[in-house]
């Protein structure tokens, strides 16, 4: 399986803990905490990434 790249929010502050994303595996989303990288990793479908995506926006 391909590593996941991830890259953090871009509404993250240098130096202050955030999500990072992944979007390099198909049919994949991946998020982590940044503080820790190598801690788990959620995998989600893009369609419920994008769902989650919308309803913060959305409040």
């Amino acid at each position: 399986m391909p590593e996941f790249a991830f890259v953090k929010s871009s509404y993250s502050q240098p130096g202050q803990e955030c999500v990072e994303v992944a979007r390099n595996i198909h049919h994949t989303v991946a998020v982590r905490d940044s503080k820790t990288p190598n801690g788990p990793i959620l995998r989600l479908p893009p369609k419920a990434w994008t769902d989650f995506t919308a309803s913060l926006a959305a409040n």
